[in-house]
């Protein structure tokens, strides 16, 4: 027992340090940016997301203030937690020391689980959730205790207030349960009792969601519309190649699952996983979407490895080395280790005009902090009466975040912007003296206002393209109706 718990300890002190390492770099993103703004209206429910991500929010706000290291401990955490459970499920399953390495060794070498488990979002979260399910279905098989079936309910509770998607690992696992003594956990009380528990957890937002004529359903339309119908099929499918080790022990597991004579008591799990890649590759979902299903199949995977070469046991390390070895190389690609020019050196990018391009989430990372400067700057600049009577007008959640979030240290106003939630809490003063506006452009600044001063267009080395080149303007003296114009895109706030 010392050995499995050495095991698991230094794998997850790994995990952690590395996580703690790409935590302390770079900038906020713009994803996280929102969902601290949304962490100071708490209420059951929001128009992008449950109401799951604005709590821990709040606690992140509690205990750390804004630091992005505090802010990204959370989904940190979340991520040593999933290593530990699948461990633990490896041991369930009748995984030895062995198993129990390779498959904590799994979480090490996949690489998305390092962007998942830095970034302040409802993924890492769920990943968490359905691991966790897993976890306590998995224990009920063993022990048939009843309490399993209780956690498993405050799960999917939980889960289901933080990202909507556990409803397809919920219908997952209710056709798993058909496999399991040929679906005789039907006519177990505690399994509805379970269900009723989770009812009760997700009835607040479920309420919410009915009384603001369910903001989930736009969403997913525009999503669809914009993003997911424009996903080839062949994309999903082809995203888990591009982890091979990782995907071979996987497959070992579900094969492991679904047919192994030692584990055929787990079919339940190997049929969920099936059912959830299915279904969410039907729904043309993203693909790291999925990725949530990976720990339960490598700790599955690891067993049955560790079981087919029981008589040669030191090739458990090799496919360990193997699996964790060519993965390292890339991490920083995953997590941002590497101060900002070293990554730029690491990865051989070149300047051009000015600019270098980074991917989406590190890009997304940077340039709010100058954004905010300049705001400042010119608020700064208003004479007293002005400043009490001026609005901070972003064009998008990215922007608008930074302004409340980041523009705390200023001590700037609360923004308003007409995109997601931001819209919910108004325009603010409508009879506003100045309005400063950053990343509208033109033709929307001029349609509201008389007067339209153009400050600067704002560039940045190594900001996403939507952010660079975007214009900051001081306008004064409205000429629509201002509560008019603001109930008027309400069918838009999601574009």
């Amino acid at each position: 027992m010392k050995k499995l718990s050495a095991i698991i300890v230094t794998l997850s002190f790994i995990k952690f340090i590395i996580q703690l390492l790409g935590n302390r770099n770079y900038g906020f993103h713009r994803d996280e940016l929102l969902h601290l703004s949304v962490s100071e209206h708490l209420i059951w429910g929001f128009m992008e997301f449950p109401p799951f991500i604005g709590a821990i929010g709040k606690l992140s706000y509690w205990f750390f203030d804004y630091s992005l290291f505090g802010v990204r401990l959370f989904p940190t955490l979340a991520g040593v937690a999933i290593l530990v459970l699948c461990c633990l499920i490896a041991k369930e399953l009748g995984g030895k020391s062995k198993a129990i390495l390779l498959s904590g060794i799994c979480i090490l070498a996949f690489l998305p689980f390092y962007r998942n488990h830095t970034l302040f979002q409802p993924v890492a979260f769920n990943q968490l959730f359905w691991t966790l399910g897993f976890y306590f279905t998995i224990k009920f098989i063993n022990s048939q205790n009843k309490k399993f079936l209780i956690l498993l309910g405050i799960t999917f509770g939980l889960g289901l207030m933080n990202k909507y998607t556990i409803l397809v690992w919920a219908f997952g696992l209710f056709i798993g349960l058909f496999f399991y003594k040929k679906g005789n956990l039907f006519k177990n009380k505690w399994l509805y009792i379970s269900a009723f528990i989770s009812l009760l957890i997700f009835l607040p937002n479920l309420i919410w969601q009915i009384q603001n004529d369910f903001p989930l359903l736009k969403h997913l339309q525009v999503l669809n519309e914009n993003q997911l119908n424009k996903i080839n099929p062949l994309e999903f499918g082809l995203e888990q190649l591009n982890f091979p080790f990782t995907l071979i022990i996987s497959l070992f597991g579900i094969v492991a699952l679904l047919t192994d004579k030692n584990l055929k008591k787990y079919r339940t799990i190997g049929v969920a996983s099936l059912v959830i890649f299915s279904t969410m590759w039907l729904l043309n979902s993203k693909a790291y979407y999925v990725f949530a299903i990976y720990p339960v199949l490598f700790a599955s995977g690891a067993v049955k490895i560790e079981g087919l070469l029981a008589k040669k046991p030191v090739w458990v390390y090799v496919i360990a080395f193997v699996t964790l070895a060519p993965t390292v190389y890339f991490i920083p690609e995953a997590t941002p280790i590497l101060p900002i020019e070293k990554f730029v050196t690491y990865k051989n990018l070149e300047e051009k005009n000015g600019r270098i391009e980074l991917t989406g989430d590190y890009a997304d990372m940077f340039g709010w902090e100058e954004q905010i400067k300049l705001v400042d700057s010119v608020y700064q600049s208003l004479n007293p009466n002005e400043k009490r009577n001026c609005v901070l007008w972003a064009e998008n959640y990215g922007e608008a975040g930074a302004l409340k979030i980041l523009g705390k240290q200023y001590n700037l106003p609360n923004p308003i912007s007409r995109h997601g939630s931001f819209w919910t809490w108004g325009y603010g003063n409508k009879d506003a003296d100045v309005w400063i506006s950053l990343g509208n452009e033109k033709p929307s600044v001029s349609y509201i206002f008389e007067e339209v001063e153009l400050i600067q267009i704002i560039t940045h080395k190594y900001a996403i393209e939507e952010e660079n080149g975007i214009p900051l303007y001081v306008c004064r003296k409205p000429k629509v109706d201002i509560e008019k114009w603001w109930k008027d895109y309400e069918e838009h706030i999601f574009d």
